[in-house]
């Protein structure tokens, strides 16, 4: 089981140059569970992340892993506690999909990264999982967008971290991969004690996985809490601009939301 090691932002605040994204924001990670920030466009979910997996050093505050300041650790003992897969990441030219997912062995490797059976049996493991195992020897960039994203998280699974941060890792993939990957993730929490923290779009997929979800506008945090007790009809419209009806979920008995267009809007009140 996972050690449960926490992280936390205390008083964060991240821009990019001038523009300020993200404004004194707190947030502890509950350990051991599924985390899904969600939010409209723009709102920061991308930009807290990248600050939770010490990609983007805060103006103000700070992320603390286990108690400590992160951006203060050295990189690679971050690395054997934390793996991140960020928006869109870019992969060396003509590198195969075995040579990028053992990548993500690096950090368990010495001096020398001497190769052993155990980086063999992750790397196997998180092809299998990702159900990339066909795809092994084949260059990364001949591969198709669904593909390639699932090869990503196959190489951050490889990592095997107690902490995991994905930015919108259903991208690209068919409703049937979304599901997998996240019945996967749900998997790592409930079975192996990991922490994992997921930005995503799909708001009903969010309510359906999430132990704990954080809703975000304008850089800051709205509504946080069990999907059942904090994703109501007027969180949505709050946090997205739009009119819906929020019903149980009649699979998961999670809340569903159903959004109200302009066209439907007067049989929705009928």
């Amino acid at each position: 089981m996972s050690a449960n090691h926490q992280l936390l932002a205390a008083g964060l605040d991240l821009a990019y140059g001038e523009r300020q994204i993200v404004s004194a924001l707190d947030l502890t990670l509950p350990p051991g569970k599924l985390t899904v920030i969600v939010g409209a466009n723009a709102c920061g979910k991308s930009t807290l992340l990248r600050g939770l997996a010490r990609l983007l050093t805060p103006t103000r505050g700070a992320v603390y892993l286990d108690g400590k300041p992160i951006h203060q650790m050295p990189t690679h003992q971050v690395a054997t506690i934390l793996g991140v897969l960020p928006q869109s990441p870019i992969a060396p030219d003509a590198i195969s999909v075995t040579d990028l997912v053992g990548r993500g062995r690096y950090p368990h490797q010495g001096w020398f990264r001497r190769w052993t059976p155990e980086d063999d049996t992750a790397v196997a493991e998180a092809l299998a999982a990702t159900d990339t195992a066909e795809l092994a020897d084949r260059p990364v960039d001949e591969l198709s967008g669904g593909q390639r994203q699932r090869v990503w998280i196959a190489m951050a699974l490889a990592q095997q971290t107690d902490l995991l941060l994905l930015d919108e890792p259903t991208t690209f993939l068919d409703i049937n991969h979304q599901v997998e990957v996240l019945d996967l993730l749900t998997d790592l929490v409930r079975h192996r004690g990991r922490t994992v923290v997921v930005v995503l779009h799909d708001l009903n997929l969010a309510c359906r996985y999430a132990d704990h979800i954080v809703a975000m506008k304008a850089g800051r945090i709205v509504a946080e809490g069990r999907p059942v007790d904090v994703v109501t009809e007027a969180v949505v419209k709050d946090v997205f601009g739009m009119t819906a009806r929020v019903v149980v979920d009649p699979v998961s008995n999670t809340p569903m939301i159903v959004p109200i267009g302009r066209h439907h809007a007067g049989k929705a009140m009928a």
